[in-house]
């Protein structure tokens, strides 16, 4: 335990919170989020939609199970949502110097200074979200031995420059009974394996490319991070794809872009859902289902024409959890029905979509 420095986190309040490092030592910025999830660090670590933001769990033992292995499963990570970690750090109240775990390879720490990734502890995290609750997400930065740095806003920028592939990727090429396209805007490894189960080809293309040059039969627009409004070439190019017809599935981030493809608009949530436990009502019914989130965007529905119709709402803020045309073959949610971490309540949204392009 000796040698462990300190390090204080500053909200752009003014607000500090000091505590040790158990990560990379170097300053670094960007939101401060939080996340309620219990388990599921290493999927959420990875998770693309968390560029740019420093990540608080507030779950208060982090690190008790350590890091899995790096296994390859038809071309992607198995135990990770991508190739790296993609938060600007973490974090957290108490981290567990020691893991248990039959899958662990490693323990957080390691993972963390092997990427590069600042990490504190010994932060009153409910003191802290309470802090995000009240006044909203705010920008912050993490510092160690006066090595100050700037503020970072990663909605500011078009940060999904910095997630999505350069050129595309196929998948499942020679066994897949349809073609999907996958506009990737920091898609998630386990949305790619939900398709593959299901014997379809997947080509995976960067978040600006005109895929309307590609031979296809459905749509999938990615989760991704920061501010939709930026994502100019995905909303350009969706919106080509919805006056042919195709049939399209939008999911978290894709779900905000297919808003704005369709003519409507999105706005900034106070501190966005970011769990594995937001409860989501089914519009129309009393069934409710238990869903993942990393989000910190909503898509208004008022904006939107008669032509779309609510398809999901959280049920404890009422914002809108997804969108659906009531005559064409375009949905999508807010939410995460793959999953990774978290539950699969809603995995058979990726059977339904399978359903309209059959």
């Amino acid at each position: 335990m000796g040698g462990i420095k300190e390090a204080i986190l500053i909200l752009e309040n003014g607000d500090e919170f000091k505590g040790f490092s158990f990560g990379a030592e170097h300053s670094t910025s960007g939101e401060v989020v939080f996340n309620t999830g219990m388990v599921g660090y290493p999927e959420s670590l990875t998770d693309p939609s968390y560029k740019g933001q420093i990540l608080v769990l507030t779950y208060p033992l982090i690190g008790n199970y350590g890091v899995p292995g790096k296994e390859i499963e038809s071309g992607l990570l198995k135990n990770f949502e991508s190739e790296k970690i993609q938060v600007q750090a973490i974090v957290v109240s108490d981290y567990s110097f020691e893991h248990s775990h039959w899958n662990a390879k490693k323990n957080l720490a390691e993972w963390l200074k092997e990427e590069s990734i600042p990490a504190i502890y010994g932060i009153d995290t409910r003191k802290l979200t309470k802090t995000l609750r009240e006044k909203g997400a705010m920008l912050g930065k993490i510092i160690f031995e006066n090595d100050d740095v700037k503020f970072y806003d990663p909605n500011a920028v078009n940060i999904v420059k910095e997630v999505t592939i350069n050129e595309p990727i196929v998948y499942n090429e020679k066994n897949g009974q349809k073609r999907i396209v996958v506009v990737d805007c920091g898609v998630k490894n386990n949305i790619i394996r939900e398709l593959v189960k299901r014997n379809l080809t997947v080509i995976r293309v960067p978040y600006n490319y005109d895929f309307l040059t590609q031979f296809f039969d459905g749509l999938v627009i990615s989760n991704g991070p920061g501010d939709p409004k930026m994502c100019k070439d995905a909303i350009y190019n969706v919106g080509r794809a919805l006056k042919h017809g195709i049939p399209t599935f939008g999911i978290c981030l894709g779900n905000q872009i297919l808003a704005l493809a369709a003519g409507g608009d999105t706005y900034k949530l106070k501190y966005g859902h970011r769990s594995q436990n937001q409860p989501c009502v089914l519009k129309n019914t009393k069934r409710c289902f238990i869903t993942t989130q990393n989000h910190g965007f909503a898509v208004d529905m008022k904006s939107l024409s008669g032509d779309w119709e609510e398809f999901f709402i959280n049920a404890n803020d009422g914002t809108n959890e997804g969108i659906r045309h009531k005559t064409k073959p375009f949905m999508s949610v807010q939410f995460h029905p793959e999953s990774t971490p978290g539950p699969v309540d809603t995995e058979f949204l990726f059977d339904e979509f399978v359903k309209i392009i059959r």
